[in-house]
Formats: C-alpha cells, structure tokens, sequence
C-alpha cells in the first residue's frame, strides 16, 4: 500500500475507513461505524465507511463537508502545511488528535 497524506496530515492508508475499502472488508467496516458512531456522537453506518481517501472521487460522507479539505481545495494548496496560516483553528482539532498529523505536515511543508 502507498502512503497517502490527507490534506489535514492524516494517513489516508492508515485509516480504518481506507483499509476497509481497499480490502472490502464489511467486519472492519461494521467495527469502524460503531467506533465512529460513538466518538462523533454522529449515525455512522457500515454502508458509509467507503473511502480512498479525501483527494479521491470515493470519499467518507464527513469528506463532502470537511472545511480542511475546502480550504485546501479553494487555496489549491497539496496539504494544510503550505498555507500561510498554518496551523489554524481548521486544523487545530486534528493537530492535537491525530499523532504525528502536526509532524508530517511540517516536514512536507519543508520540501
């Protein structure tokens, strides 16, 4: 599998929603919606988890909505690391969750 970096530094290939997809696994799908369900508070369901990733046309339903990913899109930038305003409150959330989302992001930013 290639890695893949999400806009916000999330790793697309490292997410349950992605692995699920690729493999066409419905357990991990089914597992994934009810972990999701639970820590976004949200009625996430085995059919939505079909994702990869968020630069791709198959995408998590929250993807269509994500502000991270239509900043980037709207600034045309590859990842929230070459923005000016890095990091901002968009990505707060992610960079304080997401281990090594912040790391990742800054070393791309350097390349």
């Amino acid at each position: 599998m290639n890695q893949m970096m999400a806009y916000c530094g999330i790793m697309c290939d490292e997410c349950p929603a992605y692995k699920a997809t690729v493999d066409n696994n419905d357990e991990l799908r089914k597992k994934t919606a009810g972990q999701w369900s639970k820590m976004f508070n949200a009625d996430i369901r085995t059919e939505h988890i079909n994702c990869l990733g968020c630069r791709s046309g198959l995408r998590f339903a929250h993807c269509g909505v994500c502000e991270i990913r239509a900043c980037n899109l709207e600034k045309q930038l590859g990842h929230c690391g070459d923005c000016g305003s890095f990091s901002c409150d968009k990505e707060n959330f992610i960079l304080e969750n997401v281990k090594g989302a912040r790391e990742r992001l800054e070393a791309a930013r350097e390349k």
